[in-house]
């Protein structure tokens, strides 16, 4: 089989955008590097676009609009169908190419990163076909109508799966788009053109442009003829976006940062309720906005708790993300291993104890970007580690002496994306839930559902993704009245 980029190369993909149904030269002279994280070496160059190369794309989003906004809901999801079936034939390299250019481990990449994006096609597809885009409310009709053109800003971390969450829905509402993929995670987005290339959709329904925010994002969150734009990001980046879309009065939709609680009621089943909030909390390196990172505890359980959490980290395996034994692989750059690194010595010196980790390369190793799975406890509420976003393996456990102060910790943040809570009595895990204010709560670690709604409250951003409210930030609402 062949590797990413030399399926990509062999095309002649690597060094074009794809816009209007076609495979184009940008119009600048840039270009971005591609860094595999388990090495640090430089693996591919590709270019950066520049406003020129928006105005391109937006102008055949633009045009494709009028055609593409009046297709039939069955037709539109006739061509998801065929676009996850493109997907699913190229899962492996899928993988293969996360692995290099994020350092996602291969079997974490195999069953997480490429599937649950994959999902993401089917949910928008279903959602598709079960809507009623016109409501009789008397004599008036009610329609749910396509935004128009839509630009997408997807992040570095879940790259395929946040391509796929944000196009998904736009395309079954009937909207078009421009997607601007992370610049430091630029290779899978290529391979998803390819999928939508093959599948079939018309000229100009889906455009690709490559390049970073300062240029190609700011000009498509100006751009007067976008009249929407969706980024999953930092809150910096979301306020950036927010402040350059304003004059246009277009849509905005964000998906930001993160401080996720994860509220351990006193009877939890510990060993259950500790085991898999560290799974959760380190699942991708911890590189997931709504990783549950705080774990808040009861005081008088706590030196359990720590014996638990402390044996769990430890039989996490950071190496080789080729390595079928490797669980969990690299951080995917070095902005971000740095950042980690900085966190945690904050950590340390503001006295939160460290039970396991710490500074360093995991393993003592020399070269690459892997991070030790570091645990602090007792850590207070007011702490630098228990309030900003690390984005990697860095869990706070937090005490607590009563469940109200549990809630009033969970709350202490200017975040509010993603929670979880534990117990055996459901009515209580369930009133705990009700009082945090949080987009997303996840209670006694549920099956993942594509179909529930995912954003946030507070300084995490605004609008729905996933499902039928990810699908109705894509629409807007007419009413037509002595229609009936």
């Amino acid at each position: 089989m062949m590797t990413p980029l030399e399926h990509l190369s062999r095309n002649g993909h690597l060094d074009k955008f794809f816009i209007d149904g076609q495979w184009v030269e940008p119009s600048g002279t840039a270009k971005g590097v591609v860094v595999n994280p388990s090495t640090e070496e430089v693996v591919a160059r590709f270019p950066l676009g520049n406003s020129l190369d928006v105005d391109v794309a937006v102008a055949a989003a633009r045009h494709a609009f009028a055609a593409w906004s009046r297709t039939t809901p069955e037709y539109r999801a006739g061509l998801l169908d065929r676009l996850q079936v493109m997907l699913e034939a190229r899962g492996e390299l899928m993988a293969q190419c996360l692995t290099l250019e994020m350092g996602a481990a291969i079997g974490y990449a195999r069953s997480a990163q490429v599937p649950l994006a994959i999902a993401h096609v089917k949910a928008a597809r279903d959602v598709l076909t079960a809507f009623p885009f016109v409501k009789q409310r008397g004599q008036t009709a009610i329609t749910h109508e396509p935004i128009g053109v839509c630009a997408l800003i997807t992040p570095w971390n879940w790259p395929l799966y946040q391509i796929t969450a944000k196009v998904s829905p736009a395309l079954a509402a009937g909207c078009t788009v421009v997607l601007k993929p992370s610049e430091l995670s630029p290779l899978n987005a290529l391979l998803f053109a390819e999928a939508i290339e093959e599948a079939g959709f018309p000229a100009g329904v889906f455009n690709l442009v490559q390049g970073d925010g300062a240029c190609v994002g700011a000009s498509l969150a100006s751009h007067p003829n976008v009249d929407m734009i969706s980024i999953t990001g930092s809150t910096r980046a979301g306020i950036a976006v927010a402040q350059a879309a304003a004059p246009t009065i277009k849509r905005v939709a964000q998906e930001l940062g993160g401080k996720s609680p994860n509220v351990i009621l006193p009877d939890a089943d510990l060993d259950r309720a500790v085991s898999l909030g560290i799974a959760a909390a380190f699942r991708n390196l911890g590189q997931s906005c709504s990783a549950p990172t705080r774990m808040i505890v009861p005081r008088e359980r706590l030196s359990e708790i720590e014996a638990i959490a402390k044996r769990v980290a430890a039989q996490i395996v950071v190496g080789d993300p080729l390595s079928e034994a490797t669980t969990h692989g690299a951080i995917a750059n070095r902005t971000q291993f740095d950042r980690i690194q900085t966190m945690i010595d904050v950590g340390i010196s503001e006295g939160a104890r460290l039970i396991i980790g710490g500074p360093g390369r995991a393993h003592d190793l020399n070269v690459g970007l892997y991070v030790k799975p570091t645990i602090f406890s007792d850590v207070r509420t007011h702490m630098r580690v228990a309030q900003e976003e690390v984005f990697g393996p860095v869990l706070c456990i937090i005490p607590y002496d009563t469940v109200e102060e549990a809630v009033t910790i969970a709350n202490d943040t200017v975040y509010g994306l993603g929670a979880h809570v534990q117990g055996e009595d459901l009515e209580v895990v369930r009133d705990v839930a009700s009082r945090i204010r949080s987009g997303q709560i996840h209670l006694n670690y549920p099956a993942w559902d594509p179909h529930a709604p995912f954003g946030g409250f507070k300084q995490s951003g605004n609008g729905r993704e996933y499902g039928l409210e990810g699908m109705l930030e894509y629409l807007e609402v007419k009413s037509i009245l002595g229609y009936f």
